[in-house]
């Protein structure tokens, strides 16, 4: 059985032990290895937090490869790595089912060749978003507690500044945000939003180009 192997870590996820993209690839590799499976290679997202397959590349990829018929099995260590919600699991798993495709979770010990392993898989996406979704939660409020009380958390967001170890409101910055609420009231997509900026050479926070996701951030923090 031919497999693909499929690899992500976020920027802020690199530094946590566990999740680096090494430790993936070798526990792909063992788990193919025992199971004897033929991994054919192992492609990656590195930096990228995407909540969705379609700002992923290399998750792209993969799916066009079982597709295709190159392989016969996608292999990654863990469901979030790939997947980002329940929905998205369900539909991608339909997907693999389709063109007669396996997916194997090392952590998670899945295998939907069975009827047991589909349907454990179906039980641990939805665990695996809650999940998610409490961290998420947790953060935020946490994040906009430190906010409203002007102290500084990790690095400025959009629309401030740092000063003497305080959060200033950054004034340019804030009539973008500004401008991109109008447009949303407007009707406009955060896509349109992303173009409409990049396409006036106005930098994201970095200095990088601006994407949808990104818009929306700014807008919910």
């Amino acid at each position: 059985m031919k497999a693909v192997g499929y690899v992500r870590v976020s920027t802020e996820e690199q530094a946590k032990e566990g999740v680096s993209l090494e430790n993936q690839e070798n526990k792909i590799h063992a788990y193919c290895k025992l199971h004897e499976i033929d991994l054919v290679s192992i492609v990656s997202d590195e930096g990228l937090s995407a909540k969705t397959i379609e700002a992923r590349p290399g998750a792209r990829g993969i799916i066009k490869m079982a597709e295709s018929g190159e392989v016969e099995a996608v292999v990654v260590y863990k469901l979030d790595r790939l997947f980002r919600n329940a929905a998205e699991a369900l539909d991608v798993a339909a997907q693999f089912k389709a063109a007669g495709v396996a997916f194997h979770s090392v952590t998670e010990k899945i295998d939907t060749e069975s009827a047991m392993g589909r349907f454990f898989f179906t039980i641990m996406a939805a665990c695996a978003e809650m999940e998610r979704n409490l961290i998420s939660e947790r953060t935020r409020d946490a994040l906009r507690f430190k906010k409203d009380n002007g102290e500084v958390y990790n690095h400025a967001p959009y629309g401030y500044r740092i000063e003497d170890g305080k959060l200033i409101e950054d004034v340019l910055e804030q009539r973008r945000i500004a401008m991109m609420r109008e447009m949303r009231g407007e009707g406009k997509t955060f896509q349109q939003i992303a173009g409409r900026f990049n396409d006036e050479n106005i930098p994201a926070k970095k200095g990088g180009p601006w994407y949808p996701q990104t818009v929306k951030n700014v807008l919910e923090d």
